[in-house]
């Protein structure tokens, strides 16, 4: 069985039990092309015999979101800003997250739900989100 749910892009299958054992013991990650995109990290949970799919957004965007969560929270040059930075930890709030997700809006050209930037925590998640709404304009 596959699934696709989110906007996390999670793929599930279901092994019979002795094929899970068998097939799945050494396995610590693969990649599996999807209606014509890759997903470079497909990990298998130990027990569960379960896939997931991490959906990566590029360097490029990651930097750009980046520059504009430094800029938007007036954060010094030395300031250490990842993909796996909170806005909570670098010191956003309600206010400033919203600003943030309209600094992205401007600057990528799209448009983010009140849904969507509810969900926004870090870097990568705003990566991945701006990946997905560009990709969706696009099509």
């Amino acid at each position: 069985m596959a699934s696709l749910t989110g906007s996390s892009l999670a793929l599930s299958y279901r092994l019979k039990p002795n094929q899970a054992s068998t097939r799945m013991s050494s396995l610590k990650s693969i990649s599996h092309p999807l209606s014509g995109k890759c997903f470079p990290f497909l990990r298998s949970r130990p027990f569960l015999h379960r896939f997931q799919v991490s959906c990566v957004a590029s360097p490029e965007t990651v930097r750009k979101v980046c520059e504009i969560v430094k800029k938007q929270l007036a954060l010094p040059d030395e300031t250490a800003v990842t993909a796996e930075s909170q806005f909570a930890s670098l010191g956003a709030d309600s206010l400033d997250t919203v600003e943030i997700v309209m600094g992205l809006e401007e600057e990528f050209g799209i448009s983010v739900e009140e849904e969507s930037a509810q969900s926004i925590v870090t870097i990568h998640d705003a990566a991945n989100l701006i990946e997905e709404l560009i990709q969706k304009k696009a099509a």
